[in-house]
């Protein structure tokens, strides 16, 4: 069994490369021994794509939004893991909630494997008191996976003395493409200036497995924890403008991989910086991620690099990662503060 951890997802069941990546495939088999399940991917800017991270996010800006996002990993070994991500969402007064959508396109090994997850969110607003709000979340969607069989290497194919490919290898395997079903739930509240949240995805845990009644291929529970604060603002000579500076922490837990991360943004006007550390509870760090934005009344834009600290160190260099984020429409009459006080990456 293998299992890649690095991109915070691993291959997915179905025990196959391919052939144009047999020797990226086959280095990962040399440091790695753990068991094959899939994983989500990950965006290291949480915050400026909130509906991935918290499907209770959808509709707590003031604002309807629209979330562009782009994740391209260890881009020196061509578009290995590529992510694109796009989001709606709004509050409806009249449902005292927000409805959103979003769509996701994730393409794998050059195009071997591809996923286009949609989704439709909808998350009802709570006000305790003056002080206290919450938003609880419902997510339904499908995803909608796609193999090119032929170009697939299966371990029968592979001499085990040599590595050498040879053959084929004739398997239950599905015809090329799967659509399933998803459901997930998000609970988040706000204290003042201090925010906090639990997602808990892939509910009825779908099977993506390429083979015919498979069950290892199943997508595991992905749960997630984050919490974070806005400070008061500072000033400081060095500044010409006040600033506020917001900590955070997110941990994320999907069948046996376990990750923290933490980080810290700085915002000064319409500018924001941010430095984030990831470690998946090893010895070693996972990588360090910084970022940088750039931010207007109804424009936002982000740009985020993730450097590389693991064993992987000389293989994939890093990551890149852009976000931008649109605020259009009318604000509407508030039945409570309907503005979360999340940071702008």
């Amino acid at each position: 069994m293998i299992n890649f951890f690095h991109r915070n997802r691993q291959f997915q069941s179905g025990y196959f490369v391919s052939k144009g990546t047999f020797l990226v495939v086959w280095f990962f088999l040399m440091i790695s021994s753990f068991s094959l399940k899939g994983q989500d991917p990950e965006f290291s800017q949480f915050y400026a794509n909130p509906l991935y991270l918290n499907p209770a996010f959808t509709g707590t800006s003031a604002l309807s939004r629209v979330a562009i996002n782009y994740r391209n990993q260890w881009p020196n070994h061509g578009n290995t893991f590529v992510t694109n991500y796009l989001s709606y969402d709004k509050f409806v007064s009249s449902m005292r909630g927000g409805v959103g959508l979003q769509v996701m396109y994730d393409v794998q090994l050059n195009g071997i494997i591809s996923d286009l997850n949609t989704s439709f969110l909808y998350a009802h607003h709570f006000k305790v008191n003056d002080r206290l709000f919450f938003s609880l979340a419902l997510e339904a969607g499908y995803i909608y996976k796609q193999y090119k069989v032929n170009e697939l290497v299966f371990p029968g194919m592979i001499d085990q003395n040599t590595g050498e490919i040879y053959g084929t290898y004739i398997l239950p395997t599905e015809n090329g493409h799967k659509l399933i079903p998803d459901f997930s739930v998000g609970v988040v509240g706000q204290r003042d200036n201090v925010y906090f949240g639990l997602a808990v995805n892939h509910l009825t845990q779908p099977d993506e497995s390429i083979m015919k009644g498979d069950n290892i291929g199943r997508l595991p529970v992905k749960i997630t924890l984050h919490a974070g604060a806005k400070s008061h603002d500072f000033h400081h000579g060095l500044l010409s403008r006040a600033y506020t500076l917001s900590p955070n922490l997110v941990y994320q837990q999907q069948g046996s991989f376990r990750q923290i991360n933490l980080g810290m943004y700085m915002k000064e006007d319409w500018l924001t910086f941010g430095l984030w550390y990831r470690n998946n509870l090893s010895m070693r760090p996972n990588s360090v991620v910084a970022m940088f934005g750039y931010q207007k009344e109804k424009f936002q834009f982000g740009y985020s690099f993730d450097y590389t600290l693991s064993n992987l160190a000389g293989y994939g260099y890093g990551s890149h990662e852009i976000s931008l984020v649109f605020f259009f429409g009318r604000q509407h009459n508030q039945v409570f503060n309907r503005t979360m006080q999340i940071p702008q990456l």
